[in-house]
């Protein structure tokens, strides 16, 4: 069964965040988007260069109101300590969730059961708690935080504009589509 359009599930966590430690949970999420970006674990390779991308256009999602959240089956502590010695983690100023139980991993279907650790999995969330996008990757594929930019604008568009999709490649900016009989085989 998919996530799309699912509420996010109950959940508590604590997450390390600019030197603190704060509490997250799904009221945390309410009122604004947000994404969530689970990677398989701190101290690793892929993962600080996904983390670094993300850091370097953080302020782009958050001139569109956007919080992103770093979730992997480490603790808040190992975060912090990842933060204190990585260069590319050095950079991270959004929250990093400690998920060491692996419940929020369950709630979004991204466990590696015999591995206790996350695959690459990124979730968009609506202001209402809804999951808009969720794309799941193989761990040795790395995500690019441009893409994920672009389908955040697209997500938010077509949130505030009814009736209206964009199309494949869509931009900030570029037409959209208005579905409807008229459109059918002339695409």
């Amino acid at each position: 069964m998919s996530l799309i359009n699912t509420q996010v599930k109950p959940f508590k966590a604590t997450a390390y965040h600019n030197g603190k430690f704060v509490d997250v949970s799904e009221d945390t999420l309410k009122g604004k988007w947000n994404v969530f970006v689970f990677y398989p674990a701190d101290f690793t390779f892929v993962c600080p260069t996904e983390l670094e991308d993300l850091a370097n256009t953080y302020a782009e999602f958050k001139k569109l109101g956007v919080e992103i959240y770093g979730i992997s089956t480490d603790t808040h502590f190992a975060h912090k300590a990842w933060h204190d010695t990585s260069e590319a983690i050095k950079k991270v100023q959004y929250p990093l969730i400690g998920d060491p139980t692996g419940a929020l991993t369950r709630n979004f279907d991204v466990m590696i059961e015999e591995e206790g650790l996350a695959l690459r999995g990124t979730f968009v969330i609506n202001p209402e708690g809804q999951i808009k996008l969720c794309e799941i990757h193989d761990n040795g594929i790395g995500r690019d935080a441009g893409e994920l930019l672009r389908k955040v604008k697209a997500a938010q568009y077509v949130a505030s504009h009814p009736g209206e999709v964009c199309p494949a490649k869509w931009n900030e900016g570029a037409k959209t589509l208005k579905p409807s009989l008229d459109l059918v085989g002339k695409i």
